[in-house]
């Protein structure tokens, strides 16, 4: 982001955001365009005090232009303990992506990790608009290694499983970091029961406190 753009209020950033062209008109590696039209997915909140920070939206998501509108938010908000309706107010929960466009796949069928092009120009500025915000859930590696830069670990399970000591570092916002909760990660639940038993617990706690 440029930092002598000047600030934008909440209405004018959602604006710029959705009309927001840039990884089908100028990748940030040259010929790597966008294979589809943008549009970016995204809840900013004036109001939500709990940020989810995801990775990209998947076809299901771009297709609807609703967040996690997809199994894995269905397994995310069983995670929460929140209904649909509660997931989808935005005086709730405000939800940021990496990456606001659907990536597309890979050859094996696979999302696409988030655009590189979407951070780096709007990242900071959309997070300075949401002063609120109390606690991020980040989701996945990218959001991981965004919202916690050195204090990531080497692999996800370790930085997940160092959730305790993020949450205990006394920064604002506190940062909770997750699992994706694709199908994908079926077999990481399984592997790693401490997380239903240890962390899911105490998440549910915190969104409790937080949207009542």
């Amino acid at each position: 982001m440029d930092d002598e753009r000047p600030a934008r209020d909440v209405a004018a950033l959602r604006a710029a955001i959705g009309a927001c062209r840039l990884c089908r008109d100028a990748p940030a590696k040259p010929g790597d365009f966008l294979p589809h039209e943008p549009r970016p997915v995204t809840v900013i909140s004036e109001d939500a005090r709990i940020l989810i920070a995801g990775q990209a939206p998947g076809l299901r998501v771009h297709e609807s232009g609703l967040p996690f509108n997809d199994a894995s938010g269905d397994r995310l908000r069983t995670w929460l303990g929140v209904p649909r309706e509660a997931f989808y107010d935005p005086a709730k929960f405000a939800i940021v992506p990496m990456g606001f466009c659907f990536p597309g796949y890979d050859a094996h069928g696979s999302d696409l990790p988030p655009r590189r092009e979407c951070a780096p120009l709007w990242r900071a500025e959309v997070i300075a608009a949401m002063p609120q915000v109390e606690l991020v859930l980040a989701i996945g590696q990218y959001a991981q290694a965004w919202h916690l830069g050195a204090a990531k670990a080497a692999s996800m399970t370790e930085t997940v499983r160092d959730w305790r000591w993020h949450l205990g570092r006394n920064e604002k916002p506190a940062v909770l970091p997750l699992p994706h909760p694709s199908w994908r990660n079926t077999g990481w639940l399984k592997r790693n029961p401490w997380f239903e038993a240890d962390v899911l617990p105490e998440l549910r706690k915190r969104v409790k406190t937080l949207t009542e």
